[in-house]
């Protein structure tokens, strides 16, 4: 079985193109509002490349804490510093997070497919919608196959409720998310693609 990490988004019709598998809407999104800070910790995401500034995720270890454990500790030891953005759909998400295969400056032609050296987490599913500017968590086949990878939402995608763990929700820097650089593979891979150059953790 592949151990690529996607978010598939099947086949959908009414308004929806099909790319690489992905639905992606072909309708304006609406600017979102920035969401408040809850309590968790917030992930600090300092992007680099064609586009540059500060990406700000409220973390939600009471939606799940597994997931928000992983992904703070990962920020802390600065295992996500320099991995880039390598699949991007524009419409869709931003995926990023491939600790093992995704360093900007290192041979990035397997990112995706790779995570960390901690262990595989079981699936946090909950009742949040995937809304603009919300981050879930990338995986394999099984449900229970996240591990470091994650992404960001362009567009509401309510067919991924229930199947990916949502982890957070960017309260600031929504404008530098979607000038992030888009894919031009059939997959969203992205050529030269833009990094999270430092990401690091404010509680």
């Amino acid at each position: 079985m592949s151990r690529d990490r996607f978010i598939a988004g099947g086949i959908f019709a009414l308004g929806l193109a099909v790319v690489g598998g992905y639905g992606i809407s072909q309708f304006a999104t609406p600017v979102m509002a920035q969401a408040e800070d809850g309590p968790g910790p917030n992930l600090v995401i300092e992007v680099a490349g064609s586009t540059s500034g500060q990406i700000v995720i409220d973390m939600l270890p009471d939606v799940a804490p597994k997931h928000v454990e992983q992904i703070t500790a990962l920020a802390a030891e600065g295992a996500y510093d320099g991995v880039v953005f390598h699949r991007v759909i524009d419409g869709f998400m931003a995926q990023t997070g491939d600790v093992a295969y995704g360093k900007a400056d290192g041979d990035t032609t397997m990112a995706g497919m790779g995570g960390s050296s901690r262990p595989d987490l079981p699936a946090e599913f909950s009742g949040l919608s995937f809304e603009r500017g919300v981050v879930g968590m990338a995986r394999s086949q099984s449900p229970d196959s996240a591990n470091s990878q994650f992404f960001i939402m362009f567009a509401p995608g309510e067919f991924l409720n229930g199947q990916y763990t949502v982890v957070g929700r960017v309260i600031s820097g929504m404008e530098v998310v979607d000038a992030i650089k888009k894919g031009d593979g059939g997959n969203g891979e992205v050529s030269d693609p833009d990094r999270m150059e430092r990401v690091t953790v404010a509680e």
